[in-house]
């Protein structure tokens, strides 16, 4: 629901594709070089993206396993990911946000075969979703709005800056 919230949301600045990675297979490293369509779909739209938003749950002080298994795919042969900008966002119910999650996304987006550029600072953790936002996936709290607002706003600087850099 946050990823449909920051779609809508920010549809005038930011042009959100929300992929369907429960539909991926398991990584396979014996058919990476003839990935399924779907999967050489997915490849190939992150490969064209300017930057990627990952919004991630919190289970079990990490990331689900359906996103791992999509990052596997990304991390070999085009390595699509690879300095990309990249923003993190998760919604949880517990108290301490999605902190542990992201912290486990850091390390994975910065391994060898990823080397994703991770905007610094300005996380976005937001805990306690189910009293944040609304069954239809609306967000209520002003503060947390603001805050993504905020983070949205320094993602874009953020990309920004990045292809700057690499055009010069």
């Amino acid at each position: 629901m946050l990823a449909e919230f920051v779609q809508k949301r920010y549809a005038e600045d930011l042009d959100v594709m929300i992929p369907a990675l429960g539909e991926l297979p398991f990584y396979d490293q014996d058919i990476e070089e003839q990935a399924p369509a779907n999967v050489q779909a997915f490849k190939d739209a992150v490969l064209a993206a300017d930057g990627v938003i990952f919004v991630t749950p919190e289970y079990n002080h990490s990331i689900s396993g359906v996103l791992e298994n999509a990052i596997d795919w990304l991390s070999r042969v085009e390595r699509p990911l690879k300095g990309k900008p990249v923003m993190i966002l998760g919604a949880t119910m517990g108290p301490l946000g999605t902190v542990r999650a992201q912290g486990h996304l850091r390390q994975i987006l910065d391994s060898p075969g990823v080397v994703a550029r991770v905007m610094p600072g300005d996380e976005f953790l937001m805990g306690l979703v189910q009293k944040k936002m609304t069954a239809d996936g609306q967000i209520t709290d002003q503060p947390t709005i603001d805050w993504l607002d905020h983070c949205v706003h320094d993602y874009l600087k953020f990309a920004k800056q990045l292809v700057m850099t690499a055009e010069n």
